[in-house]
């Protein structure tokens, strides 16, 4: 996460609906949830992926309520672990819904409960489960705008902007290993709802194309991000008709702030 993160670098891309399903067999949250409490290495290994990928918003939350960075940091880290060990997701079941609500639920239930003991506990040499760049995350915290959002609010926008940038870093990284970064650049605002304000005839001039070449060029990464999108989410739900509702609740999450 080397780019500062903030409401003006990367416009809110718009993303239609695509009924193509993907595999829910193999997806994480799957896999975590249907473990049950059977705790195996395969379920483990998926919970710590998806808490590695989606720690910032709930950091952003604690830092909402705890005032001192270093307390929020150990009181985060000693949740993941938690988390982690003490097999948290034995709860989990498709009934309580996906793993963005989840998290947020157990972290809760961890501040009112326990912290206080864990942190303790934790800050006296506990191993951590996790390698959380916290240095990385005070630094968007600080950009994070002074307004009055709930910290509710501001973790789910958080986990909006955390999974939105997860697909855009998708989408380039496979243009510049195919070697079109530099088409990777010129066709990016078609993802966002600025697309219909692109001057398509200057695009094709930087890029040597034609027009309707870059239409062509400009529908296929559009297709592409909302199947990487869907993908993304597959990964927090438990099965292929969660995925659109999760979406439409995603980008609710900046059309409500």
């Amino acid at each position: 996460m080397s780019e500062e993160r903030n409401e003006h670098q990367r416009p809110t891309p718009e993303v239609g609906v695509d009924h193509e399903l993907v595999d829910f067999q193999t997806t994480h949250w799957s896999i975590v949830v249907h473990s049950g409490r059977r705790s195996t290495v395969q379920s483990q290994d998926a919970m710590a992926q998806l808490c590695q990928m989606y720690w910032w918003p709930l950091y952003a939350y604690v830092r909402r309520h705890v005032q001192d960075q270093h307390q929020a940091q150990d009181l985060t880290q000693a949740f993941f672990t938690n988390v982690l060990e003490k097999n948290y997701f034995a709860d989990a079941s498709p009934l309580r819904g996906r793993f963005r609500a989840f998290l947020l639920t157990s972290l809760k239930r961890f501040m009112a409960n326990q912290w206080d003991k864990e942190v303790a506990q934790k800050r006296g040499g506990g191993k951590r489960m996790l390698s959380l760049d916290f240095e990385e995350g005070e630094r968007q915290y600080s950009h994070e705008p002074t307004d009055t959002l709930t910290a509710g609010q501001v973790f789910h926008r958080n986990w909006a902007r955390t999974l939105l940038d997860r697909v855009f870093e998708q989408l380039r990284a496979e243009f510049n290993s195919d070697g079109k970064a530099e088409q990777f650049v010129e066709l990016q605002t078609f993802i966002t709802p600025l697309h219909d304000k692109v001057n398509i005839a200057d695009i094709a001039d930087r890029l040597g194309m034609t027009e309707s070449a870059v239409r062509v060029a400009a529908h296929r990464l559009r297709k592409r991000y909302r199947n990487l999108l869907r993908e993304e989410i597959s990964q927090t739900v438990v099965g292929p008709e969660e995925v659109e509702d999760e979406i439409r609740s995603l980008f609710a999450a900046f059309a409500n702030n």
